[in-house]
């Protein structure tokens, strides 16, 4: 056999991949208001991480949002986002916890677990929250904004959680029909704080609607994560850090954009907007990630190198990179109506 025909399996095999995943983004575009493929390029969204940056671009980022600092809609950037500060924040707060590690083994001082657990628990989502920041093109939250969102909006969603469980019986978590209940009361607590925080910040666009999602949903797996390091031990504290990129700080933001897209421009969330279909459907898809992800599945090749962990998180990230186009179109479709107002108004 020649390598030309040894690899025209592989080819096929990719082609037949690359096909479902066109299809799968094609679709849930749909749910977005557009009918066509969305094309995932990581290399090229993560391109900036591999680039140098001064200290002046970082702080640049983080002065946004102000009413000096907030750029008009001509201003905005709409070409495909290219985030890089949130690796700097990333290897900041992993330098933190090597090193509170390295005192609490080397020096045995006890000292240094509160701070393994708050820095641990903080690193994935806040890092992920920094990214969804740089991506919001319409700089139009400040860093402040941001900061209450993340700690008022997450404790606000556990006592939300609280509340649900309080009312609904949830059972052990595992079961299908558990999880579910879990998926359920968890996804709708930090959906109710997500609209309460885009009402009061009077929040319009789809990016937005991401970043306030991550900020809530961050706040929750940071306070969820360190108190369940609490009870069991830093063994679960590193197993929740990885497993941090694609649980509810991702959801969280789904279900943001999501609510943007179901409501009116410059009016507020309603009750009405929550049984829209085009939210709908991005807030089932996060219940059932969730609900997915807690389910204690019967099948054995499931637990091989966290695969069902690992296909939940892919298809997370997808609905992501999907609602990320979105934003973007809206973007362009927003300077567009503006170039024409404009146009017409000086004619």
């Amino acid at each position: 056999m020649t390598d030309k025909e040894a690899i025209k399996p592989l080819k096929k095999r990719f082609h037949y991949h690359n096909h479902l995943l066109d299809d799968a983004t094609k679709e849930m575009n749909e749910w977005t208001g557009e009918n066509k493929v969305v094309e995932i390029h990581l290399f090229q969204m993560f391109s900036s991480v591999f680039k140098h940056h001064d200290h002046d671009e970082a702080e640049a980022l983080f002065i946004v949002g102000t009413r000096e600092t907030t750029p008009s809609l001509e201003a905005v950037s709409a070409a495909p986002v290219k985030p890089w500060l949130f690796s700097r924040v990333f290897a900041l707060l992993g330098a933190s916890f090597f090193l509170l590690a390295m005192l609490f083994l080397v020096f045995r001082s006890n000292n240094a677990v509160p701070g393994m657990i708050f820095i641990g628990s903080l690193t994935v989502p806040f890092s992920l929250l920094v990214m969804f920041f740089e991506m919001n093109v319409f700089q139009n939250i400040s860093v402040y904004q941001l900061m209450t969102v993340f700690l008022v909006g997450g404790i606000l969603s556990l006592v939300a959680t609280m509340i649900l469980y309080s009312l609904i019986p949830s059972g052990n978590g595992v079961s299908w029909e558990s999880a579910l209940v879990v998926g359920f009361i968890e996804e709708t607590a930090k959906m109710l704080v997500i609209a309460y925080f885009i009402n009061q910040f009077h929040l319009n666009y789809i990016f937005n609607g991401l970043l306030v999602g991550a900020a809530i949903g961050a706040g929750f797996a940071v306070f969820e994560t360190a108190g369940y390091t609490g009870q069991y031990g830093l063994v679960t504290l590193l197993m929740r850090s990885w497993q941090a990129i694609g649980t509810h700080t991702i959801w969280s933001a789904i279900m943001g954009a999501a609510i943007i897209l179901a409501k009116d421009r410059h009016q507020p969330v309603t009750g009405s907007n929550m049984v829209a279909p085009k939210f709908l459907r991005f807030y089932l898809l996060a219940v059932a990630l969730h609900a997915i992800w807690d389910w204690n599945a019967p099948f054995a090749l499931l637990d091989i190198l966290y695969l069902q962990q690992w296909v939940l998180i892919a298809i997370g990230w997808m609905a992501i990179f999907v609602l990320v186009n979105a934003g973007l179109r809206e973007a362009r479709t927003l300077q567009g109506q503006r170039i024409l107002k404009n146009t017409q108004l000086g004619g």
